[in-house]
């Protein structure tokens, strides 16, 4: 079975990875499978910039094909920010509960509710060849933080078409529809060209 490497430790993430790849004869390993590795300055100005930086930086350490994803929350409300900076939004203001409060004031206080979430994944197969794919899920920002699953911004987002937010779906549920998972599709199809 071939082995691939996911970069990333992010224990939600390589929870939703492993399970969109079950169905197909690929073992996805992730940084919980080594000793710590340092990560890279994710210096990119676009998801994508930062996928390359991560998943370059994985075949350079461990000589595999590995692929990375930036992901992030593009709210309306704030001008499509945190955008690249998701992560680090909820990680300078005291807490989630905070930045989740500043996000529901704002899009109360500008009456614009609308949102996505983007995924762009990069595949590095050899230091020169690089694939990418992407994800977006559109929807809106909640007026209360919903559900206790999922992670990050998935308590105050609800995908189109659906009356649940991200947080209140099981892990399947999510999967179906999320913009993770509609990158991992593309991927899993053109590592299968592969194979």
């Amino acid at each position: 079975m071939r082995e691939i490497i996911f970069f990333s430790n992010n224990k939600n993430k390589c929870l939703e990875i492993s399970k969109l790849f079950e169905d197909i004869p690929i073992k996805i390993l992730s940084l919980n499978n080594f000793d710590k590795i340092k990560s890279p300055n994710e210096s990119g100005l676009t998801f994508k910039e930062n996928a390359k930086i991560k998943s370059s930086f994985g075949l350079q350490t461990f000589k595999k094909t590995c692929f990375a994803d930036d992901s992030g929350i593009c709210i309306e409300a704030m001008n499509n920010n945190p955008g690249i900076k998701s992560k680090k939004f909820l990680e300078t203001n005291n807490s989630t509960l905070d930045a989740f409060n500043l996000i529901l004031s704002l899009v109360d206080k500008t009456k614009k509710n609308k949102a996505f979430f983007q995924t762009s994944i990069c595949l590095s197969l050899n230091v020169k060849e690089h694939v990418f794919f992407n994800g977006i899920v559109r929807g809106t920002i909640t007026k209360n933080i919903k559900g206790s699953g999922g992670f990050g911004y998935d308590p105050i987002f609800i995908p189109h078409g659906y009356k649940k937010t991200f947080a209140e779906m099981t892990v399947e549920e999510k999967n179906s529809i999320s913009h993770r998972s509609i990158a991992i599709k593309k991927l899993k199809k053109y590592l299968l060209t592969l194979i």
